[in-house]
């Protein structure tokens, strides 16, 4: 049996984050929420996903701090971006930081679905982390 993808959702607004896991979920993917930047960052460290969907607006460690810190240690990882009203000026300042991708909320389930897809294919295709694990 194959394993589930798993997606690590980062947003300070808990609904939104638990609605969008659940939808995850019943698409066949393992997902975790986390509310703050530190525990994103925990939880990348401690069990790392397959893909990480990441609010850049959120208190304490900022999604694009966040950003920087995965991609240093976790290159392969891929990203994808929540940015709010609009702001497309954040997305691509986060495709530049090493983002896979960006949406603007509020997001499409399809949308969203077809990203974490392509991201996930993505990493699978690409040249081998050097010296990390």
């Amino acid at each position: 049996m194959e394993r589930k993808p798993r997606v690590l959702i980062v947003d300070d607004e808990q609904d939104f984050a638990n609605t969008l896991a659940e939808r995850l979920t019943l698409r066949n993917f393992d997902t975790e929420v986390k509310r703050d930047g530190k525990g994103a960052l925990v939880a990348v460290e401690q069990n790392p996903p397959d893909v990480v969907v990441l609010d850049i607006k959120m208190p304490g460690i900022g999604g694009f701090e966040v950003l920087k810190r995965i991609k240093s240690e976790h290159p392969r990882l891929p990203v994808i971006l929540l940015t709010g009203h609009g702001c497309t000026n954040n997305g691509i300042k986060g495709m530049e930081l090493g983002a896979f991708d960006y949406l603007i909320k509020p997001v499409e389930i399809k949308e969203l679905m077809t990203k974490i897809k392509a991201a996930i294919e993505s990493s699978r295709f690409s040249p081998k982390e050097q010296g990390k694990s």
